[in-house]
């Protein structure tokens, strides 16, 4: 497992929902803000995360097993599922990810600045966030 994958799954394991802190460079930082198990759906459960890029920072590639939404809050993000274009996403902005998409590019578009979204999970219980894919 690469440094950067483990840093984001220790992230997301330890943060407690309403801890905020603040990536520091190159670094992403994992915020589980709720997590609701969803009775008209049985065996889902959503999961809601705050995401912090530090400038510069990146995610390795993965999956998300998961319905993924995507909501930025700060900063610019660029964004890429295999077989689509890379796109740019500003404060407002919103990006989607299908269960079955391999995300191949998710990193902050500033070297300067850092970078802040939300991802909302719909997914099965208990399954893991992300999924590391080679």
């Amino acid at each position: 497992m690469n440094s950067t994958l483990l840093r984001l799954v220790v992230s997301a394991a330890l943060c407690l929902p309403g801890t905020l802190a603040v990536a520091a460079e190159n670094e992403v930082h994992v915020t589980p803000l709720m997590q609701k198990d969803l009775p008209n759906y049985p065996g889902k459960e959503g999961l809601m995360i705050l995401v912090e890029y530090g400038p510069g920072a990146a995610d390795p590639i993965h999956k998300h097993d998961a319905n993924a939404f995507v909501y930025v809050l700060e900063g610019q993000i660029v964004m890429q599922v295999k077989g689509e274009k890379e796109v740019t996403l500003s404060p407002g902005e919103t990006y989607y990810e299908g269960p079955s998409d391999i995300h191949v590019v998710g990193r902050n578009a500033s070297k300067t600045k850092p970078a802040k979204f939300v991802v909302v999970l719909l997914k099965n219980k208990g399954a893991p966030v992300l999924t590391p894919v080679n």
